[in-house]
């Protein structure tokens, strides 16, 4: 059977897009169920269309999608995905999206730009979807862009159990990239007992993917360093701020991130001299060319199965935080 029954009622259902399978799969093995097969094409001008291979009626539905590039064909597909099972009758549809799609565009910088974040979750609640699920928001006021209930996840269990064992926390100093990273890497600095430092950074709005560090704010002479991010794209930021770092007298500095992106020139840029080790999570699919030697990639497909088995049992998922959801 592809789902899992409880007292002849109740129905989970996993079906995925085709954009990261195996994050799919890993998280299926994790509930001890199987994902419904989905019929998914793509037609020659581009279109895409989704069918399920088996009936979906009055079920609890989960939609996983990982939105890597090419990024609005990932989106379009699980829009669809979704429009199928709400006209299957599925019962509740919720939409699992590790990586939330255009969350860096959450609000207005300049005059007549978009709020694109906003828009996606129009898109999920017009295709059907009754809730969201994602892993680390760019900016926790997108959970209010969707009317309904989102499930904000938190990578950071999964890293810290990482850390925990091989970073001295006398030694250690967590730094947060920008302004905006400030909350969680505090959170970060009490969780392993270690001072935080801050780096002021600019961003011209004009130029996209260019920033230049101004100044550090904190300890880190002589100091292990570990930077605290949601997501790395093309690697300048943080390689701008670890050379910032070293510059100021920093031993090693560790990079800890939740999506790994990785547009190009990132895994050059990640092995620079000035950055010693580099620790993801596997929201995003990482295929062998953006790999590197100092690269270490943690499963977070445990983490959404618990979530989606609280879900499904109407449980707490902010417990799994100990309340920092």
């Amino acid at each position: 059977m592809s789902d899992i029954t409880i007292n002849g009622q109740k129905r989970l259902v996993l079906v995925s897009g085709r954009a990261y399978p195996q994050l799919a799969e890993d998280i299926a093995s994790n509930l001890d169920s199987a994902l419904v097969h989905t019929d998914a094409r793509t037609f020659a001008n581009g279109e895409i269309y989704a069918r399920y291979d088996e009936s979906v009626r009055g079920c609890d539905a989960f939609v996983i999608q990982s939105h890597s590039s090419p990024i609005n064909e990932a989106l379009m597909e699980q829009l669809i995905m979704v429009d199928a099972l709400k006209r299957a009758s599925a019962k509740r549809i919720t939409v699992v999206a590790p990586f939330y799609p255009y969350a860096r565009q959450d609000k207005k910088g300049r005059g007549r730009e978009p709020i694109s974040a906003r828009l996606v979750a129009d898109l999920f609640k017009a295709a059907g979807a009754d809730r969201i699920m994602s892993v680390d928001l760019h900016a926790a006021q997108i959970q209010g862009f969707f009317d309904g209930p989102v499930d904000h996840l938190f990578a950071m269990p999964v890293l810290l159990e990482h850390f925990k064992p091989i970073l001295d926390p006398t030694s250690l100093t967590v730094v947060s990239p920008d302004m905006g990273r400030v909350r969680v890497a505090d959170i970060w600095s009490d969780k392993l007992g270690a001072p935080l430092a801050i780096i002021h950074k600019r961003r011209d709005p004009r130029v996209h993917n260019q920033v230049e560090v101004r100044e550090i704010v904190g300890e880190v002479e002589g100091r292990t360093c570990l930077i605290v991010d949601d997501m790395i794209d093309t690697g300048r930021t943080i390689a701008k701020a670890a050379e910032a770092l070293k510059a100021q007298g920093a031993t090693r500095v560790i990079v800890a991130a939740t999506h790994a992106v990785f547009s190009p020139p990132a895994r050059e840029l990640l092995q620079s001299e000035f950055i010693d080790s580099v620790v993801v999570t596997d929201t995003l699919p990482i295929p062998e060319e953006k790999r590197f030697p100092t690269l270490t990639v943690l499963p977070i497909a445990p983490l959404i199965a618990r979530a989606i088995s609280a879900v499904f049992n109407d449980g707490s998922v902010t417990s799994m935080f100990d309340g920092a959801a």
